[in-house]
């Protein structure tokens, strides 16, 4: 019986929505700006946030797998040993998705030796026998065994329930028959033996008739034809299967589920977490709790919101081109429009693998049509040919005269390349519409947009496609359903430009920015992705056998250190050697209480203590292997022979381009392993790579906006500026300063720029705290029109609620009004460097329009701009025009833009990436 008086207990299977959430096309494509995934953890905590609204007064508790081998692989050592290692880029989710969990107060068990089921098993039994009503929260079919009277399930990302008479409606067989349907089947994901051939009506069928798997076990005799003689086969082994299937309802908990209550958010830390792994919808949520509405510090900001929009009484009339006279009707509305709205709908959202499958095109709002070429399940309708469709649309997509309206159009404009289609006349994007217009109010995909700026909710592919392993490619979907899909996308594509771009061009400043950088970018990015970069795979592999091998070495040193074999990459395990162990004193604790292990806190530890260096070394070359070596030759396309990066605008706030598939903006330059990543990066025969990058280009534009004279005549006169800063802090002639000096003076420099305050300052230098003190005020004692500069800057941030950089893009700072003083102080930091950030942002992009103009106008395939890193830009040239190429090309950056210091591009050649430095 339930307990009416007692809250419900929400039971969150942690571990399978992450690796589900993972496989979120949309959410994979989400990460920081400086290129940290984040779209598992985003997944997981929007599926939280979902079940405490659907469940107000629930208890939720979070429950996920520890690392390590389980109490299932000492019965058998098969058990789950065909999975794949964990992708490096879902591993470095999970450490920060535990940490923001525990500051919403959730508790948040991981326990060695069981899984995340049996913990859930565990704590369900528990609730039951307390007759406490539970949901459990997954997408796992083995916990169908746990459902009873007062359990059931909930799977948050499709919405179904399922109680006793649900698990029968689903599998066939009640909830106490379900390890028997799983033992039977097995399990090729966990490597369960069952028996061959058995599916799950086979399965149903046996249980019907005899009830249990001992009766079907005790029954096989009478089992006729091959699959009795499967059934047979499997008798010895089916008594493991039915144990590894089972889930385990003792597990030894520290405590009881009535004790498991949450506790009050950590609010100061759910908004450093947030802000740092840029959870933007997450910070706008709590920043409407403290204030009862989103912050908005300025009325420009007020007028990016609008009311909220429905479109119930709009007539739609969304059209399937199936036949050549009603397509011929839409391309004549097409050619007589002032501007139209297109999409593909392809195979996949790499552009490199995707096929086209359809387009969808709008004129007028509501009105739209959806032209099929290629869906091809069975019982599909005759569609008009690709060829022919793409033959009569050719020579509108090409017209440059012809007006195109489009949400991120780069990837249609690479998709149609393949079809010998360059598309022309891009007028405008409405993705970078409202990057430009404000980069932080929300994420700038359609339906975020939808919904922000129309008040509608757009149909997800989701919605039409499924989810998971079985979710269906676009070319599989009825025509019916895709049709409604595609049109509604060119139609809210083209409400959303008349709803964003009237806004923009209230701002000439803002609007110059989305027409003269980041609109014109777009085809200049496009090309680089689709010329791509050459690799040396051969060389790659050669590397990750070198780091495999020094990793082992680094086990084997660290176990010799810590005097035990231990689990490098347990932090609780790790937890025990240092601290307890080897007695090391604990510097910082996690909000739980237990001595962290963070990078942060290694780092210090190495300065003093051997193993938190191995520690530290190990972790770096795992991450290294995985992420490069491992990885970039799998990123090899068989049609080109080269890698494809992926190059987004519209994702970090400051303005500066990111990249995925590779990560080419991280790779990491400190050690020599990691520059070594660069040395598989090489030329094509006959020709040469030269990096051409801008020396100190943030300290040069706050010489410029600061105009500052010390700063200013130290960049015009060709001074190194660290040591003419050195020579004024330390009292010295530049000749007399010393390589110590000059790396303070260095720190002092840069760390300004990023607003570090005299603490950090004498962390970096190892100095006194007043000591640093005491060399930042004689820096801006020096150099006063620094101060003067962010003071000013502080003032204006605080009265208009955002910043500028030289060039206009807007710089939102939801933060700086603020009542938390730590977050004030954060965005006030950021006040002082987003417009060094930005401008240099705009700058690099100016530059890459410039060089593109240029290149466009060779009549040759001598040179050709193939990456954009930071502050440089990435050539192959050939080796017979290196120098009069590389000579124009300097030239060309060194002119972008006007500062009142000069702009310095320095320029390496060599026959790979890393030989150019």
């Amino acid at each position: 019986m339930s307990n009416s008086n007692l809250s419900p207990l929400i039971l969150v299977d942690g571990s399978s929505y992450l690796f589900r959430a993972y496989h979120v096309p949309y959410l994979q494509a989400l990460s920081t700006a400086d290129g940290q995934p984040t779209g598992a953890i985003t997944g997981v905590l929007n599926m939280i946030k979902s079940l405490e609204k659907d469940y107000p007064g629930g208890n939720v508790v979070v429950v996920f797998d520890a690392k390590g081998k389980t109490f299932r692989n000492d019965m058998y050592p098969e058990y789950k040993a065909n999975r794949p290692p964990m992708p490096d880029d879902l591993r470095t989710q999970i450490a920060p998705l535990h940490e923001i969990i525990e500051a919403m107060g959730l508790p948040l068990l991981v326990i060695e030796g069981v899984e995340a089921d049996d913990v859930i098993g565990t704590l369900a039994k528990q609730a039951c026998d307390a007759g406490i009503e539970t949901v459990i929260s997954t997408g796992d079919k083995d916990m169908a065994q746990l459902v009873s009277a007062n359990v059931r399930l909930i799977n948050t990302m499709t919405n179904v329930e399922m109680d006793e008479a649900g698990v029968i409606e689903k599998f066939g067989v009640r909830p106490d028959q379900i390890i028997d349907y799983l033992a039977l089947m097995g399990d090729k994901v966990d490597n369960i033996p069952g028996v061959n051939k058995c599916g799950p009506k086979t399965a149903v069928k046996w249980l019907l008739e005899h009830g249990t798997i001992e009766q079907v076990m005790a029954n096989a005799d009478s089992v006729k034809g091959k699959i009795g003689e499967h059934l047979r086969a499997a008798l010895d082994h089916l008594p493991l299967s039915y144990d590894l299937a089972t889930i385990k309802l003792d597990v030894k908990l520290e405590q009881q589920v009535q004790e498991l209550l949450p506790t009050k958010p950590n609010k100061d830390k759910l908004i450093e977490l947030y802000s740092k792994f840029e959870l933007r919808r997450l910070l706008a949520d709590i920043n409407k709790d403290e204030t009862g509405s989103e912050q908005s510090s300025h009325k420009e900001q007020d007028s990016d919101s609008v009311e909220e929009v429905t479109f119930d009484d709009v007539d739609v009339e969304y059209d399937v081109v199936l036949d050549q006279a009603s397509f011929d009707k839409w391309l004549d509305k097409l050619k007589k429009a002032e501007y139209f709205s297109f999409d593909t709908e392809t195979t996949s959202v790499d552009y490199m693998q995707a096929e086209l499958v359809g387009l969808s095109f709008a004129v007028e709002t509501g009105k739209a049509a959806y032209v099929p070429v290629a869906h091809d399940y069975l019982g599909a309708p005759t569609q008009l040919s690709r060829d022919f469709v793409l033959s009569a649309l050719k020579p509108l997509l090409e017209d440059e005269t012809l007006a195109k309206v489009g949400q991120h159009l780069k990837y249609d404009a690479n998709v149609l390349s393949h079809y010998d289609i360059k598309l022309r006349g891009v007028a405008f994007d409405t993705m970078l519409e409202s990057y430009c217009l404000n980069s932080v109010a929300t994420r700038h995909n359609m339906d975020a947009l939808a919904d922000k700026y129309l008040g509608y909710k757009t149909v997800k592919f989701d919605d039409i496609a499924g989810k998971g392993k079985k979710q269906l490619t676009f070319n599989q979907i009825e025509i019916e359903k895709a049709g409604h899909y595609a049109a509604e996308d060119a139609d809210i594509t083209l409400r959303l430009h008349e709803a964003i771009y009237g806004k923009l061009k209230k701002s000439s400043a803002q609007l110059s920015v989305y027409e003269d950088i980041e609109l014109p970018l777009m085809p200049v990015l496009s090309r680089m992705e689709q010329g791509g970069v050459l690799i040396d795979s051969d060389m790659l592999a050669e590397q990750s056998q070198l780091i495999g091998s020094r990793l082992a070495e680094l086990e084997i040193e660290a176990h010799n250190i810590a005097g035990k074999s231990f689990n490098l990459s347990s932090p609780k395990q790790l937890q025990e050697i240092l601290f307890e162990e080897l007695k090391i004193p604990v510097i910082k604790k996690t909000p739980k209480g237990a001595p962290s292990t963070a990078e942060e806190v290694l780092q210090e530890l190495a300065l003093d203590y051997p193993l938190p260096k191995v520690i530290l070394e190990h972790r770096g070359l795992s991450k290294l292997k995985s992420t490069y070596t491992d990885k970039l030759p799998l990123l090899v396309q068989p049609k080109t022979g080269r890698v494809h990066t992926s190059y987004h605008q519209a994702v970090a706030a400051t303005g500066r381009l990111s990249s995925t598939d590779p990560n080419l903006q991280n790779i990491p330059i400190r050690s020599e392993e990691g520059r070594k990543i660069r040395n598989a990066f090489i030329a094509p025969e006959q020709y040469k790579i030269v990096a051409i990058d801008y020396s100190q280009i943030e300290l040069r534009i706050m010489a410029h906006l600061s105009n500052d004279p010390g700063l200013v005549s130290a960049f015009s006169e060709g001074k190194d500026v660290h040591s003419a800063t050195a020579a004024e802090i330390f009292g010295v002639t530049v000749d007399e300063v010393t390589s110590d000096q000059r790396r303070s003076a260095k720190a002092i420099n840069f760390g300004l720029i990023y607003g570090m305050s005299a603490f950090g300052l004498s962390k970096q230098i190892g100095v006194g705290r007043n000591q640093a003190q005491a060399y930042m005020d004689k820096y801006f004692e020096r150099y006063p029109g620094v101060l003067t500069y962010m003071e000013e800057t502080r003032e204006k941030a605080n009265e208009q609620g955002y910043v500028e950089t030289l060039y206009g893009r807007r710089l939102y700072l939801p933060d700086i009004k603020a009542r938390n003083q730590a977050r004030k102080k954060a965005a006030e930091r950021a006040a002082i460097n987003a417009p060094m950030q930005g401008t240099a942002a705009d700058i690099i992009k100016k530059a890459m329009l410039a060089v593109d103009s240029w290149i466009s106008q060779q009549s040759n395939d001598h040179v050709k701009m193939t990456m954009q890193v930071h502050d440089e830009l990435i050539f192959e040239i050939h080796q017979d025009h290196v120098d009069e190429i590389t000579k124009q090309l300097v030239e060309i950056m060194n002119n972008a833009v006007d500062l009142n210091v000069p702009l310095i591009a320095e320029a390496g050649v060599g026959d790979n990436w890393e030989q150019a430095h």
